[in-house]
């Protein structure tokens, strides 16, 4: 009689949310996570198979933008600089909050 030891966990939808990373490292190290809805397993996580893994070089990430099937990252740019705001000295600007305290 063969026997086999499979490694096979199960997760459901909120609880693969909340530690997603460490799922997938699950799946990496070969162990197969099935995902649950209601108890209802709906998806298996798992490491690609042997040969299935693209190699993703810059000429194949070329012809897939061509043909549409990658768009490229778009380049954020930093965040514009705050508009310049009036300033007045810190005495100043004292002497108006004892103003509108004493106006009460």
């Amino acid at each position: 009689m063969n026997s086999y030891n499979i490694l096979m966990r199960t997760v459901g939808i909120e609880n693969l949310k909340l530690r997603l990373s460490e799922y997938v490292r699950f799946a990496a190290d070969g162990e197969t996570v099935l995902i649950t809805d209601r108890d209802q397993v709906v998806a298996e996580l798992r490491a690609p198979e042997v040969g299935r893994q693209h190699p993703m070089t810059d000429a194949t990430k070329i012809e897939w933008t061509r043909k549409g099937w990658l768009r490229p990252g778009q380049i954020h740019q930093p965040f514009p600089p705050c508009p310049e705001t009036p300033r007045i000295p810190l005495a100043e600007l004292l002497k108006e909050i004892e103003l509108m305290r004493s106006e009460k």
